[in-house]
């Protein structure tokens, strides 16, 4: 079938405009995200770019480098963080609670190496006995301003063995799925929100921490003040909220919102 040029040239322009308006709509999101939503981000974020031609420019990193970063200066459209961070930047005006989504909550889990015995860790008591009998344990460096880190170092306070606990510990320079030590012999046991140990192949998750030992993170996303593409940014909030992204966060190892 023939088509002649008086139809096919318009037709053509037609094309081009609407090509060159999806590329003029096209935004650039600047997230700045939680290494505890590191896995839920980067399997979602390129749906999210083939879907809406937008594209991501995402840095990871701990609530306290986040907090810090944000009242350095540096913009971002979307900051995806733990709550009371968000919290914090509603209250210093970073924010509105209008452009704050709560997206998942996870808690904290004990993990050894695949095959090892499980130790007990059924009550606050025998979890500390746990611990002192350990040759060695691994969990997020407070020093680097994870939340999780910080929040097990009050635990071994709290249970009276911080000190003791000392010369056992192994630390990664950085923050992130600190189980590589334990899946490769480096550490007896690991301590880390849920959704790092199963990302972690090697290890065995042993259960939750025990009894009021244990914390609930919540993750929130928010649209900061300081972006520049309010409707991009909301499109992403949306879709991070949305039912196929609740099916990717439960398989992560968290529960959505």
């Amino acid at each position: 079938m023939k088509i002649s040029m008086r139809i096919a040239i318009p037709v053509f322009a037609a094309l081009m405009f609407l090509m060159q308006g999806g590329a003029a709509d096209a935004a650039e999101i600047r997230v700045l995200s939680s290494f505890g939503m590191q896995a839920v981000v980067e399997d979602l974020g390129p749906k999210f770019e083939r879907e809406t031609g937008h594209k991501l420019a995402i840095t990871f990193a701990t609530l306290g480098a986040t907090v810090k970063r944000v009242h350095g200066g540096e913009n971002f459209d979307i900051v995806i963080a733990l709550q009371r961070g968000i919290d914090g930047f509603v209250k210093d005006g970073k924010t509105v609670v209008g452009n704050v989504t709560v997206l998942a909550r996870t808690g904290m889990g004990v993990a050894v190496r695949t095959g090892a015995p499980r130790p007990d860790i059924s009550s606050p008591e025998a979890f500390k006995r746990t611990l002192r009998a350990a040759r060695s344990i691994t969990y997020t460096n407070p020093a680097t301003g994870g939340a999780s880190g910080i929040h097990f170092a009050k635990v071994l306070d709290r249970l009276g063995i911080a000190n003791e606990m000392k010369p056992k510990t192994v630390f990664l320079p950085r923050a992130g799925p600190v189980g590589a030590l334990v899946a490769n012999g480096e550490a007896e046991i690991v301590v880390q929100p849920f959704q790092l140990l199963i990302a972690v192949p090697g290890i065995d998750i042993v259960g939750p921490l025990p009894g009021d030992l244990q914390e609930t993170e919540v993750f929130a996303a928010a649209i900061m003040d300081s972006t520049k593409g309010a409707a991009a940014s909301k499109a992403l909030v949306d879709f991070l909220h949305s039912p196929e992204a609740a099916r990717v966060i439960k398989a992560k190892g968290m529960e959505p919102n």
